[in-house]
């Protein structure tokens, strides 16, 4: 009797890819696998077979390229005709471990036991100028690093691991659920393959121990609150080898005195007499830099802003230098004498005659008082 061909066996084209073939076997094996066909098990045995020799045919590449050029006479004779001729005592398990190992957990390859250190992060303050002008400081990290006992591996000196007697070497075991076998990580090794029998004392079989290191850190000019600042190879140790993770030190700027940051500008508030910002005058201001002389016009208000261009932040990526800017706040006198009271008094007098050319913002508010109530009046 005729074969049938492999291709309409499985529903798939003569260009299908390896994909396409494998996934359309697993629906096919699924529908007419014996065990899910118990009221006809020995057509759907059958019939499972054929779908078996064309999938493992088909996903062969050498195989297929002879089955291609030939048809079922290249294939035969290479497929050892013995092999086919029962059901093998296959389970359903067993037919399915390897399509759906991917989907389960990772087939029969055994996990990498070489795992990267953790990532840690510190938090370091700086002041306003530290943080303006860059430093060089120390920080104390505690940090998991190799045990030198066992060189990370976590055997006591003069021995080492052996092979996991659990999963034999292979990081997994399987387990039986149902129809399906599930690939699972070794509770034994956790996926590493090996079992230490005699631990190391001084870091008791975990292959690393913690340390406070002491490290140096750069910080560049220009950073603020936020930032941060990699040291690669300097958070936790790997395990089995693998490399070390890397410390982020998060920048957090104090409260500084007398200056408020807004990125690459510094702002603070200028108390100044009332006779300064009556008559002017010249006021010394602190800058990052030193000292500056600014000098306050006559009549200055309350809230004006003065700019002094450059005196503020180079910015830690680059760019301009920010300005520095000052706003007003015209003190008012305390603690006056009655001599003092009675000249205040007197200058109050001679200003009230002036009206809007003494007080102009006064005035303006005043007006605006009186129109608001006169339209809910009227």
């Amino acid at each position: 009797m005729a074969k049938e061909d492999y291709y309409k066996l499985l529903g798939v084209d003569r260009n299908a890819s390896d994909a396409e073939i494998k996934k359309s076997y697993r629906s096919k094996a699924m529908k007419f696998h014996p065990d899910r066909n118990k009221d006809n098990p020995v057509e759907a045995e059958a019939k499972f077979k054929q779908i078996k020799e064309a999938y493992e045919v088909l996903s062969d590449p050498k195989k297929r390229s002879a089955y291609d050029q030939f048809g079922h006479a290249g294939v035969d004779a290479s497929m050892g005709g013995g092999r086919h001729g029962g059901f093998g005592g296959e389970s359903f398990s067993d037919v399915f471990g390897d399509v759906f190992g991917d989907i389960f957990g990772g087939g029969r390859q055994q996990r990498s036991s070489v795992q990267r250190g953790s990532d840690l992060r510190y938090n370091l303050e700086l002041t306003l100028e530290e943080a303006v002008f860059g430093t060089d400081t120390k920080i104390r990290v505690p940090v998991l690093v190799t045990c030198s006992e066992c060189s990370g591996s976590g055997a006591k000196k003069g021995s080492s691991p052996v092979i996991c007697s659990t999963c034999h070497g292979h990081g997994q075991v399987r387990m039986q659920q149902g129809f399906f076998s599930v690939q699972q990580t070794c509770p034994t090794c956790q996926g590493s393959g090996k079992q230490i029998k005699d631990p190391c004392g001084a870091c008791r079989g975990q292959g690393r121990v913690q340390e406070t290191k002491t490290l140096s850190a750069k910080i560049p000019a220009g950073v603020d609150t936020g930032d941060r600042i990699r040291l690669a190879g300097e958070g936790e140790a790997g395990i089995n080898g693998g490399p070390a993770g890397d410390l982020y030190v998060q920048v957090q700027v104090k409260e500084h005195a007398i200056f408020t940051r807004d990125g690459e500008n510094l702002y603070c508030e200028m108390p100044i007499s009332f006779p300064t910002a009556c008559l002017g005058g010249e006021l010394e201001v602190p800058t990052l830099n030193g000292k500056v002389l600014l000098k306050i016009p006559a009549e200055t208000q309350t809230g004006k802003l003065f700019r002094l261009r450059g005196k503020g932040v180079k910015p830690v990526r680059g760019g301009a230098v920010g300005d520095l800017l000052c706003r007003v706040q015209v003190e008012t006198p305390v603690h006056l004498t009655k001599e003092q009271k009675a000249l205040v008094e007197q200058l109050s007098e001679s200003l009230s005659g002036g009206g809007k050319h003494h007080s102009p913002q006064e005035s303006s508010w005043t007006d605006g008082v009186k129109n608001f109530f006169d339209k809910l009046t009227g």
